[in-house]
């Protein structure tokens, strides 16, 4: 198409999941639940992380804050996924779709670097034990974690000015319900050679570099539990990484499916299940994961609920 007929998009219409009035109101109710659960799983884990003394670890710290990114993750869709779905305007202006593009790609890019962090972190503890508060400091917990969200955001500063300065050719449906790459970049007229490598580097850099430095953490982690003499001490220490392999498989299986190939082989009607999987569900997931499966999160819990039925006793007597 030749740049005269280029016409400048000021919004963009996502078509969502489906334009059946019925369905988008049993999708409008999912989605809430899924969302509210999300908000108190996230907010409870932090709560509880932050009131209890003996989860004042490295590890719990970690946790802590993928809580709280995932609060701010899930909220960067969820609003105007509900609104797409119970309203007639499907409308996002230029800017709210740059805004969301923006915000969903630093926090995608932070939770990678932020997982990579936490498998070096199990490879501490396992490795070294009786170092390991030592070994993990404080200083460096905060700079692991500043560092992620560092790295998160100034890639998607990157990605975000390149892709939000190509040509759209006046069509501005996005079959999607957020703003997301592929279908942004299928609406493009002009998709250069020069930003298809700063899409291979944001890919190699904020998530096949994090990939790599989580598997090479997880053959350290199970040389380490080679050398553990009894089999009972094997399968106490890698039943600490069983949440954290079990998220990243998750987190990172589902970001893999979607950007590691060519854009020629984007199905978007598959491709809005997978992204609905990690935008949505994971960050409801999380919580779960590392709760349900931890002794120490499960033991806090307890603590909490006997104090709070001895100060409802209290009150009441």
């Amino acid at each position: 198409m030749d740049k005269t007929n280029f016409t400048q998009v000021k919004e963009f219409i996502l078509l969502g999941f489906t334009a059946q009035v019925g369905f988008q109101l049993v999708l409008f109710f999912i989605f809430l639940t899924i969302y509210i659960i999300s908000l108190l799983g996230n907010l409870f884990l932090i709560s509880l992380i932050c009131s209890d003394s003996r989860l004042h670890t490295p590890m719990y710290f970690f946790i802590g804050n993928l809580s709280f990114l995932d609060l701010w993750y899930s909220s960067v869709y969820s609003p105007k996924i509900l609104m797409t779905c119970i309203s007639e305007d499907k409308s996002i202006s230029f800017a709210g779709c740059l805004a969301q593009f923006f915000f969903s790609a630093g926090l995608a890019y932070s939770e990678c670097y932020l997982l990579a962090a936490m498998a070096y972190d199990r490879y501490v503890a396992i490795a070294n034990p009786l170092l390991y508060s030592q070994a993990m400091s404080s200083k460096l917990c905060v700079g692991l974690v500043a560092t992620s969200y560092f790295g998160g955001f100034v890639n998607s500063t990157l990605i975000t000015s390149e892709t939000f300065t190509l040509s759209f050719c006046g069509d501005n449906i996005i079959d999607d319900f957020f703003c997301d790459l592929p279908p942004l970049v299928k609406l493009a007229c002009n998709v250069k050679a020069s930003y298809q490598a700063v899409l291979y580097f944001i890919l190699a850099s904020n998530v096949v570099t994090p990939t790599v430095l989580i598997l090479a953490s997880y053959l350290f982690i199970i040389a380490a539990i080679l050398r553990i003499p009894s089999t009972q001490g094997r399968l106490k220490a890698f039943s600490t990484c069983g949440s954290h392999l079990t998220a990243v498989t998750l987190y990172f299986g589902s970001i893999l499916f979607i950007y590691s190939r060519p854009s020629t082989s984007y199905t978007l009607e598959r491709d809005k299940v997978v992204s609905v999987f990690y935008t949505v569900v994971i960050p409801m997931l999380n919580p779960l994961i590392y709760s349900l499966r931890n002794q120490d999160v499960k033991e806090a819990l307890r603590k909490m609920l006997e104090r709070a039925k001895f100060s409802q006793m209290g009150r009441v007597g």
